[in-house]
């Protein structure tokens, strides 16, 4: 029962600024991609502002400062504005020069991904995103601060507080939405002549403002029946042949099978491949077996009230099982209704590897309805 406390989730979070960042607008500049448009906005008495933008967004993330770890880049690509805001990041790399360049924002946004953090976040304009972009693509959730001339890229936050506000949302608990954010740029030399020329350079996974379930006129089963149909579609719309799907028990994960038209154990873990169970019920030894001939992902639910995604009901999926299919092909899928349940406490992971069940913290994507996901936070026992 929840007693009125606001329940408080850790979260992992990379920062990256780009420092140069918009000086060219102030000087009518247009942009400020390229190092002669830098060199030619320094000479005409430009400054640095980015710096300004990420300072409200850590203001307002000061109060939950002892919630968020933060890894970021050297100097001015980030550890001088947590250390200018109070923060004590872990620093993973150094800009190669006096001015960092698109090369260093590629490999510091790879390195940040690879250290394991939830939200990378990233303070620019649009030519920052396309580097962002290019690094990491949609492999990890990312957030813009607007910093930059151009902001036409449909993944920045509509200011710097906005940004600290959806940060706070996922910190609370609260269901935080994640869409692809397009990615956009303007070619800035033709602008400069007065013709824009955008051109789209892919997507971003981006966290929005939470949706929450809406009470309607109709009854709860009902509701719940369309849901788990939705979940049931976006699940079979997205399965890859000759690709082995561990299913572990639920009635959601049975709501696939039912729109696949094919048997399933309710209680039990089914093996899934090219559209047929070929394995029902199956054990531990079966699954790793299978896994010899096949890549695999694992689709789970969790425990309706508990919370629990892995080590009870379905300790088949093991840690060998998890290891093998690997971290990245690990799908949720829940009702909001059954996430609100749980009134923002995380869900629960307790195999029997506490390694495993670490590396298996911090937020995860969990499929809620059909192109609609959220953002959810996850805890190790």
């Amino acid at each position: 029962m929840n007693d009125g406390r606001v329940v408080m989730n850790s979260i992992r979070i990379g920062l990256i600024v780009n420092p140069l960042a918009g000086i060219g607008g102030a000087v009518g500049l247009k942009g400020s991609d390229g190092d002669a448009i830098v060199a030619q906005a320094l000479a005409l008495g430009a400054e640095k502002r980015a710096a300004e933008r990420v300072a409200i967004t850590l203001e307002h993330l000061q109060p939950v400062q002892d919630f968020i770890q933060w890894f970021t880049w050297g100097g001015e690509m980030g550890e001088q504005c947590l250390r200018d805001g109070g923060f004590a990041p872990q620093v993973l790399g150094q800009p190669g020069d006096a001015h960092s360049t698109a090369d260093d924002t590629v490999t510091a946004a790879r390195t940040l991904r690879d250290a394991g953090v939830d939200l990378l976040l990233f303070a620019g304009g649009d030519g920052t995103a396309r580097d962002i972009v290019r690094a990491v693509g949609t492999s990890v959730p990312a957030l813009g601060i607007p910093a930059g001339v151009k902001i036409h890229s449909g993944v920045y936050a509509v200011h710097a507080k906005g940004a600290a506000d959806i940060i706070l949302q996922m910190i609370r608990g609260e269901l935080v939405s994640v869409t692809e954010g397009e990615v956009r740029d303007i070619d800035e030399e033709a602008f400069r002549q007065g013709r824009v020329q955008a051109r789209h350079f892919g997507e971003l996974k981006v966290p929005a403002e939470g949706r929450y379930l809406q009470h309607v006129k109709c009854g709860g089963r009902e509701v719940e029946a369309l849901v788990l149909e939705e979940i049931a579609a976006q699940i079979a719309d997205h399965l890859e042949a000759d690709v082995l799907y561990i299913v572990g028990p639920g009635t959601t994960t049975k709501a696939i099978f039912d729109y696949l038209v094919l048997p399933k154990t309710l209680l039990g873990v089914d093996l899934l491949l090219n559209g047929k169970v070929v394995q029902a019920d199956a054990t531990e030894q079966q699954i790793l077996e299978w896994q010899q001939r096949f890549p695999s992902s694992i689709i789970v639910t969790l425990i309706g009230g508990q919370g629990h995604v892995f080590g009870r009901g379905n300790h088949q999926i093991s840690p060998p099982v998890i290891e093998k299919a690997g971290i990245g092909n690990i799908h949720i899928v829940a009702t909001k209704s059954k996430l609100k349940e749980l009134e923002g406490r995380p869900l629960l992971v307790d195999t029997w590897s506490e390694v495993l069940n670490q590396r298996l913290s911090g937020f995860m994507p969990v499929i809620t309805g059909f192109d609609d996901v959220v953002l959810y936070p996850v805890e190790g026992q």
